[in-house]
């Protein structure tokens, strides 16, 4: 097979350098790790442009030359004290705005290929018991980011319908991995020092997506021809309650979870009170992905499954985290 040339936006973030790292370890590609600040700490035989803002006007020509396939993991994403009054507008400027101008130029420079990061806020919040989300089902953002997503999903399929460059689109639920932030940390942190937790009697179902199957699924979609101009759902294949996520967090630490058996409905009245309803929410609604298309249409399999996922967590927990 011809080496290809893979240009990645966002190189630095979560799902980007460890994107960027997987692939060179294949040495069958050329790779391009777009960058806003940071430069350092990518492999020898990366290139590294770096590209301040993404935006309407951003150009890109120095990044497009001999570029064959664009993964764009770069994002306007979640400000938790978030002061901007058109809070929408904002994440258009770069998820919907930005996205269309890049793909637009990498039309024009002849790139086959874009890979397009959603989010699975491009299907809703939450899903029914055992009744999950497909691929193609009909949108229903809830949030600015997601109407954002899918304003640039639907920006970048005509986009493809109108030139000979392919898109592929891919919405994974939570994403968690070696260096995971955010609630997922905080999560580990607190099961690590043994503090009790009410979240004993959670019996939900949510999806979640191991950073190595995320971009082990994101390497098969650069070059498999029945991807092209297709939108897929990716998740571990196996859904957990909160519950059971802490359990199994718990034991990948090798500090058993103190649960403690609190009921739903005095955990929202408490999250109410504290003015903390997202984050209950997220806690106890299900969220399900239904990730048959993937399997079925390009023979996926996720390689990593929930355990020696979490374990790979934790392990990177307690070399950088853990204290004590």
């Amino acid at each position: 097979m011809a080496r290809r040339n893979v240009c990645v936006t966002g190189a630095t973030g979560f799902v980007g350098r460890t994107l960027v790292n997987h692939l060179d370890e294949f040495g069958s590609f050329g790779i391009t790790a777009i960058v806003r600040n940071e430069i350092a700490g990518f492999p020898s035989s990366v290139k590294v442009v770096k590209v301040e803002n993404i935006g309407a006007d951003t150009d890109w020509s120095k990044v497009l030359t001999d570029c064959d396939c664009i993964v764009h993991t770069a994002a306007r994403v979640h400000v938790m004290s978030e002061t901007t009054a058109n809070v929408l507008a904002e994440f258009r400027k770069v998820n919907v705005q930005g996205t269309i101008n890049l793909a637009r130029q990498a039309a024009r420079a002849g790139v086959k290929r874009f890979i397009f990061i959603s989010s699975i806020k491009v299907n809703g919040e939450m899903t029914v018991l055992d009744k999950p989300f497909f691929a193609d089902d009909v949108p229903d953002p809830v949030d600015p980011y997601g109407v954002s997503k899918m304003e640039a999903e639907n920006g970048l399929l005509d986009i493809a319908a109108q030139n000979s460059i392919e898109v592929v689109i891919i919405r994974p639920p939570l994403v968690y991995g070696p260096g995971v932030k955010a609630n997922f940390l905080n999560l580990m942190s607190w099961i690590w020092r043994g503090i009790p937790l009410p979240l004993g009697m959670i019996y939900n179902k949510r999806s979640f997506v191991a950073l190595d199957n995320l971009v082990d699924f994101i390497v098969l979609c650069i070059d498999h021809p029945a991807a092209a101009n297709q939108k897929f759902l990716v998740s571990d294949g196996e859904d957990l309650s909160t519950t059971d996520l802490i359990r199994r967090i718990g034991d990948a630490l090798g500090k058993p979870a103190r649960l403690l058996p609190v009921p739903v409905l005095l955990l929202t009245i408490g999250a109410a009170f504290l003015g903390k309803v997202d984050f209950a929410q997220r806690l106890c609604c299900t969220l399900q992905v239904d990730i048959s298309k993937a399997k079925d249409l390009l023979g996926w399999s996720p390689p990593v499954n929930v355990d020696k996922g979490l374990y790979r967590v934790a392990v990177n927990f307690l070399e950088n985290y853990a204290k004590g």
